[in-house]
């Protein structure tokens, strides 16, 4: 006789064992780089220099990609020591059910994400097509992309990372082409691209301007900082190792040097654009400032930098969050198509025209749940986890009919709050966030509903991969009988 399902319960939801981890330190180098290699974060640049010179634009860009590097890697390490995703571990700070909210929000986030990719993707595509063949249906080409980019994904995380290996050489010395076509456009306007300014601006507007654009860029890979472990799960970590520098070195390359230094340059050739054509666009500028074969091959950047976002940052994150609220009946390639499809009803070709208030709203309101996951992880579990509760109906994770208190409670003031002060918005967020639920956590909700981690915070019952632990959870379960996966053996 069965018992009753359990919807906490799924392939694809559980926890990712040592010997299937398959992304090292090059590809996921390259899979940032695939990343960050998107549209959106031209808008940043082509805004930024409408009030502040080139170099405090890049500056601000820096400072703003390191930081947000760095909280990705901290929030990382959920799925680096324990193999979790995303939704999963928000189980602990929100509740069984109560973690579908937030990370709904997510989902549905990533999806317009990968609306807005892809149409962008499909225009470039569809200009290449019209200097081919003089094909001219972009709204064709957009089905045909978002089509494409959802059968890769499809196909798992290691076509994902096939992918993402083929992509980032190319995008490298495309983009590098790229600058320099729109550098030479605007020289030959008149306009030097590290000292041309629209507006001008000093004192407190420009110290403001500056903090917009660090929070701007911040908020931009805020929904990847809060579900980051959903990609970090499947990075490649040496067992038994306590230091955590060490064990986290893939993704400190990765987050720390390969993003700054990608998103950096995204931003100088989105404020190239807009110095050489007065349109940060690059599909437009480039069809001003290029032609034939050479706006061709500029163009097919454009188109694998689309793909290769979508399928890392947006695709892969939404289909395991919406694997997560379906259980057992929504597999993960069905989470995918369900994302693609939200995606595309977005109408994303309108998003596009809001993108910079969006992110600093959106980004604050993320940005409390990632200060939630460090205070939850870090500061009160340390980093111990009682792995096998997340997958109980009525384990210790259940709280109040599936719901955590302090984690609603500090979500709503801190996303409040951080919306309120938009130019700081993410640090604000994240700060208001952590400390609240810190105090709410350790003084109120633990203490009537206890964490056995926090109890008895013993490495060897709640530690991963530092103790060389693959978490074993049965995937069904009969009575009197357990039927583990193959792939989740324990190793003490």
């Amino acid at each position: 006789m069965k018992r009753k399902e359990n919807y906490l319960k799924s392939k694809d939801l559980l926890p990712v064992a040592h010997s299937v981890r398959k992304i090292g330190t090059l590809s996921f180098v390259f899979m940032w780089i695939s990343m960050a290699v998107v549209l959106a974060a031209f808008a940043i640049g082509g805004s930024g220099v409408q009030s502040l010179p080139l170099g405090l634009v890049v500056l601000a860009t820096v400072i703003g990609s390191l930081l947000i590097g760095l909280f990705i890697t901290i929030i990382g390490d959920i799925g680096i020591e324990h193999g979790l995703s995303f939704p999963v571990y928000m189980r602990a700070p929100f509740g069984t059910i109560g973690t579908h909210i937030p990370s709904v929000i997510r989902g549905v986030a990533a999806s317009c994400w990968f609306g807005i990719n892809t149409y962008f993707g499909a225009t470039a595509m569809n200009s290449i097509l019209n200097v081919l063949i003089a094909f001219d249906n972009w709204f064709l080409c957009f089905l045909l992309f978002a089509l494409l980019q959802l059968l890769n994904t499809a196909m798992g995380i290691k076509a994902v990372e096939r992918f993402t290996d083929l992509a980032a050489p190319v995008i490298i010395l495309i983009s590098a082409w790229m600058y320099t076509t729109l550098s030479e456009s605007a020289g030959e306007g008149g306009r030097d691209v590290w000292t041309w300014i629209e507006n001008p601006t000093t004192g407190i507007a420009a110290f403001t301007a500056f903090m917009i654009v660090i929070m701007g860029n911040m908020g931009f890979w805020a929904t990847l900082a809060t579900d980051i472990p959903s990609i970090s799960r499947y990075i490649k970590a040496p067992k038994y190792e306590r230091s955590w520098l060490k064990r986290n070195k893939s993704s400190l390359i990765g987050s720390m040097v390969a993003l700054p230094l990608t998103q950096t340059f995204m931003v100088i050739i989105g404020a190239v654009s807009y110095i050489a054509v007065q349109n940060y666009d690059p599909v437009v500028a480039l069809q001003q400032s290029a032609s034939g074969f050479v706006l061709g091959v500029l163009l097919l950047m454009i188109v694998f930098a689309q793909w290769s976002t979508n399928i890392a940052a947006n695709l892969v994150p939404a289909a395991t969050i919406f694997s997560n609220v379906g259980g057992p009946k929504m597999p993960f390639w069905m989470g995918v198509f369900l994302a693609g499809i939200i995606g595309c009803f977005s109408q994303p070709w309108s998003l596009f025209e809001m993108l910079n208030t969006v992110l600093l709203i959106v980004g604050g309101i993320l940005s409390a749940i990632v200060g939630i996951l460090f205070s939850d992880y870090y500061l009160l579990r340390k980093r111990r986890v009682n792995v096998k509760e997340l997958y109980e109906l009525q384990g210790q994770y259940k709280y109040y009919y599936g719901f955590n208190g302090a984690g609603f409670i500090s979500w709503a003031i801190g996303g409040g709050v951080a919306t309120f002060f938009s130019a700081y918005s993410f640090l604000v967020g994240f700060f208001v966030g952590a400390l609240l639920y810190y105090v709410l956590g350790k003084f109120w909700w633990f203490v009537k509903y206890p964490q056995k981690e926090i109890e008895d915070p013993s490495d060897e019952k709640y530690l991963g991969i530092t103790v060389g632990r693959d978490w074993d959870i049965p995937l069904e379960e009969e009575e009197g009988i357990s039927l583990p996966l193959s792939t989740s053996k324990v190793e003490t």
